[in-house]
């Protein structure tokens, strides 16, 4: 028996025999360009399926491209009418996701879009550094250990005159510990939260308490500090501009779950583990 052709079969069938792509009149989205047993494609199907489709196909010619995703929707359309309109369990829930997930996007993307007008960047912009001041830039250096006992003894030693870089080729489990645990330069927002929070109380030449941050405890050393004068605009116009759309979608998430009516029922002796549980979608 002969079989179907693959996506990429169709493609290159196409492109040695020279399928040309057929022309349609007033062509829009709900053009149709095939009926399988009665069921219409139409352009708009190919416009989807083309932009699912990975960058390397993308960019092949438009002829070859359009008859390879049309047999590959003829084929799909044969293959799913087989099951006469019942739909198995889990591709109705893998459906319902995946249309929860896009009409989410749509929305944020909505929110985003909102909220980077150009009035509303450069007033951000303005807020932060219209002193002139660009913040502070950090130089410090950090030994990272596991436990807060090991973090403990290494700042004992460091408080008895222990050398700080000999310290942290020594003892620092960080990738920065072979060369004495030294970070180069950062400013705000590049450390996790707890980290940034130690080295701004710190002077130069200080060294922090134990603190414990995702990656485990550090002692930290802040060798310098130093103001960085204020970008201009056009430098730092995309970050404001990601930040608001970032803040923007948080506020608004906070905001509709706030107000949302929003039930979780207690569910007793309901095991996590049932996330693994495929058979109970497998009909």
């Amino acid at each position: 028996m002969r079989k179907g052709l693959t996506f990429l079969q169709s493609v290159v069938a196409a492109t040695v025999f020279g399928l040309a792509i057929p022309a349609y009149a007033d062509q829009n989205a709900q053009t149709v360009v095939a009926k399988v047993n009665g069921e219409e494609i139409t352009v708009g199907h190919m416009i989807v399926a083309r932009s699912k489709l990975p960058a390397q196909y993308q960019s092949l010619p438009d002829d070859v491209l359009f008859k390879a995703l049309l047999d590959q929707l003829v084929q799909q359309t044969t293959l799913k009418q087989q099951l006469h309109g019942e739909v198995p369990e889990r591709v109705r829930l893998s459906v319902e996701n995946e249309q929860r997930s896009l009409l989410a996007s749509e929305v944020i993307e909505a929110i985003m879009e909102s909220s980077q007008s150009e009035d509303a960047i450069r007033d951000a912009y303005d807020a932060r550094y219209s002193t002139g001041d660009g913040g502070d830039e950090f130089d410090a250096a950090h030994i990272l250990v596991e436990t807060e006992e090991e973090a403990n003894e290494i700042k004992s030693q460091l408080d008895e005159g222990a050398d700080f870089a000999a310290l942290a080729k020594e003892s620092s489990t960080g990738p920065s510990g072979p060369n004495g645990g030294a970070l180069g330069w950062f400013t705000n927002g590049q450390m996790v939260p707890e980290f940034e929070e130690a080295v701004m109380d710190l002077r130069a030449g200080g060294v922090s308490e134990p603190v414990k941050t995702q990656f485990g405890w550090h002692v930290i050393k802040l060798n310098e500090r130093r103001k960085l004068e204020a970008p201009e605009f056009d430098e730092v116009r995309d970050e404001i501009a990601q930040e608001l759309s970032v803040q923007a979608v948080e506020d608004r998430v906070s905001q509709l779950t706030a107000n949302a009516t929003i039930e979780r029922p207690v569910i007793e002796d309901l095991d996590p583990s049932i996330l693994r549980d495929m058979s109970l979608i497998n009909n």
